[in-house]
């Protein structure tokens, strides 16, 4: 009967070896209520994969309605939750990234009409700390998926691949992951690749093809695997029918429109004389066919715009806007466009514009990061803003979105790698790209913007970093790759590739495909495609600014980092903190301390953060016998008096060793508050520090 689901649940649990590494799949135990649903094990590490549908579709949809979650729950490592409500609350930016890479690699294998509401739900019941949680929870949607009456019909299979000692490792554990050169994830079918994300250390095209093809030959057997696992009946999917003759009307006017509309160069005069053309066409059409909605006509006709734009494309090779294949849209690039930002930049290419500024911070701005594998500092930020104005649409701002926190992802690790260390430069680094205008690939135009402010604001970075992203238009064995492709590409278009990188390699990639899949030739030749977009981009880059600045902004902090004993610590901050907040007041400095010794010291004036770390020097230094030093008389005793030769420490000056000549009382050669020069006669077992006014003569 229509709408009639089946609710059959076959248990089973197999094992599948990938690697050397077991991955456990049990269904049939737990969730048991979901269209489909099981665990996936490797290691100690669980995650548990639903998938859930509506029972119809979604009325007035035009796309699929696919909602991805992948959550952590504490418990799955033994903790608790940080936070005064003490449980889980919105997801961490770490979680939507992986929502959206399982969301990712399975959209473009539905049918093309399924409109009904469909749910993944991830979540990670246990954590081992060796296994990563992102590559079982990719096979879990696939296998839910293929065991549920989703009409989900192609297995798929995700893979990690590090380089580790130069060589490729087939998902390496997180400590290996922390040394490795490469960090590529692999979603992909029996015969082809679905879905990318990479960060690597300057990687080449041929060695980025190479792990993408181990990574392709290790996911064809996870996919056999997923075949013979039970299945319940699939619910059978429908194309749209449409009346004869108001299709046969549409297209006598719509075609030879969309021939017109699809040669128009520029973005708004085209979408202005397309939707001019749809709102007249749609009131006649519905007047002269009243049983008829709106929501029909409105998608014969973007059908017809679709198959026209990409014809132009596949059949005469031109392309909307009259550019070539590998033609990359006007750049222009301006540094030092902010005057008080630590740095700054405005990267334009056609109609997408990046604002991109860094900021410099003390270590006590890193962030803090409370992760399912750990808390940790992170040094540096790249946010990434999409206002509706970008896109000439009235959005308001709210909450950052899933698509903001990806984009603000991709350009952070392809800026990553040509870093200075932390060791070097001890700043926080947060860069901002604020997105002014966008006509396609922002994300790219962040990176290439990031790395200019990078430049303007003094940061010693290893080298230019430029981003450009791909397309491609394909039917059949026809295929184009597009290069710098605009919005219209892109939504038309079956292929999304962003590649980043300097002129040695590449730092990032990622690729979102809606077709069926991509085949190891056309990765090759869209690899090397981007490689020469990439070196066109960083030459009017290299243009306008081709090194960092020989020095940082008025307006960034200045900061001087020493090593201390860690046993100095408890003396540097002193009882109540006593002794570190004098010395940040006194000389209007902030000081952060690492409990390896690090102490940071920063200021808007260099003087004072130099004055601040002597004090610190001086704190951290150990009282040597035979030194001479100058100190103050701090207090005075019947036989003595008392000198601080460093911060916190004092010794005395015995009444015989104030001066040359005999002296009847203390007061008659010293006072309280008197600067005088001392030598350390001895130490004693005690820590006692015996000084000599009268050696230090000598």
């Amino acid at each position: 009967m229509p709408g009639e689901r089946s609710v059959k649940v076959e248990y089973f649990k197999k094992e599948i070896d990938v690697a050397g590494k077991k991955f456990i799949v049990e269904s049939g135990k737990v969730a048991k209520q979901a269209s489909g649903s099981c665990t996936v094990t490797v290691g100690e590490t669980t995650v548990l994969v639903t998938a859930v549908s509506s029972k119809e579709p979604k009325v007035g949809t035009d796309f699929m309605p696919l909602t991805v979650d992948y959550r952590e729950r504490t418990y799955a490592a033994g903790k608790i939750p940080g936070g005064f409500f003490k449980r889980e609350a919105k997801p961490r930016d770490s979680e939507i990234l992986i929502s959206r890479l399982i969301d990712r690699s399975i959209r473009p294998l539905f049918p093309e009409y399924w409109r009904n509401d469909t749910q993944i739900s991830a979540i990670v019941l246990s954590y081992d700390g060796v296994n990563d949680t992102d590559i079982p929870a990719i096979l879990g949607t696939s296998v839910a998926l293929m065991t549920s009456d989703l009409p989900f019909t192609t297995p798929i299979a995700s893979v990690r691949i590090g380089k580790l000692n130069g060589k490729f490792v087939i998902n390496p554990t997180m400590e290996e992951q922390q040394t490795s050169d490469l960090d590529l994830v692999v979603s992909g079918t029996e015969e082809a690749f679905n879905m990318v994300e990479a960060g690597s250390l300057e990687l080449s095209e041929s060695e980025m093809l190479d792990a993408l093809n181990l990574a392709k030959e290790t996911i064809k057997g996870i996919c056999a695997f997923q075949k013979s696992l039970p299945a319940k009946q699939k619910i059978e999917v429908q194309p749209p029918q449409y009346n004869p003759s108001l299709k046969a009307d549409i297209e006598a006017e719509a075609i030879a429109k969309a021939e017109q509309g699809v040669t128009i160069k520029e973005k708004g005069e085209r979408e202005f004389f397309w939707a001019s053309f749809k709102k007249d066409i749609t009131a006649r059409m519905i007047e002269k066919y009243p049983e008829e909605n709106a929501g029909a006509i409105d998608t014969m006709l973007e059908d017809i715009f679709y198959k026209k734009a990409r014809e132009l494309v596949l059949t005469k090779k031109v392309r909307t806007d009259g550019r070539g294949l590998e033609e990359i849209r006007p750049i222009t690039c301006e540094t030092d466009v902010l005057p008080r930002v630590h740095g700054s930049s405005l990267f334009t290419r056609g109609q997408t514009q990046a604002l991109a500024t860094v900021t410099l911070g003390t270590p006590g701005d890193m962030q803090m990061m409370d992760e399912l594998k750990g808390e940790y500092n992170e040094r540096f930020m790249l946010h990434y803003n999409f206002p509706g104005f970008a896109t000439g649409e009235p959005k308001g701002e709210r909450s950052t979105s899933r698509r903001e926190i990806g984009h603000g992802a991709l350009a952070k690790r392809a800026l990553r790698p040509i870093l200075p260390k932390e060791e070097d430069f001890g700043y926080t680094i947060r860069i901002v790209s604020d997105i002014l205008e966008s006509n396609g690939s922002s994300s790219m135009a962040s990176v290439c913007g990031g790395s200019l402010a990078l430049f303007n604001a003094g940061v010693p970075v290893k080298a230019s970093v430029a981003g450009v992203a791909m397309g491609l238009m394909k039917e059949g064995d026809n295929y184009v790759v597009l290069t710098d492709i605009m919005g219209m590409e892109d939504h038309l278009g079956d292929m999304d590739f962003k590649v980043a990188g300097t002129r040695k390699g590449i730092t990032a990639l990622q690729m979102d495909i809606k077709i069926a899949g991509l085949t190891s030739e056309i990765m090759a030749q869209a690899l090397e495609q981007a490689r020469r977009g990439r070196m066109f981009i960083l030459d009017k880059m290299d243009a306008a600014v081709s090194a960092p600045k020989n020095n940082l902004s008025e307006y960034a902090p200045k900061m001087a980092t020493i090593m201390i004993p860690p046993k100095k610590i408890g003396e540097l901050i002193g009882p109540g903190g006593k002794n570190i907040k004098k010395i940040q007041e006194e000389n209007e400095v902030k000081i952060d301390i690492e409990e390896s010794g690090k102490v940071s010291i920063s200021g808007m004036d260099i003087e004072k953060v130099n004055r601040a770390r002597g004090i610190v020097e001086a704190v951290a230094a150990e009282v040597e016998v035979g030194k001479i030093y100058s100190g103050k008389v701090v207090r005075i005793i019947e036989i003595g008096a008392f000198v601080e030769v460093l911060p916190g420490k004092d010794g005395m000056v015995h009444i015989s060793q104030l001066a040359d000549s005999h002296v009847k009382k203390v007061e008659d050669v010293v006072k309280v508050g008197d600067e005088v020069t001392v030598k350390v006669l001895k130490i004693d077992e005690k820590g006692r520090v015996n000084l000599s006014m009268k050696a230090a003569k000598q």
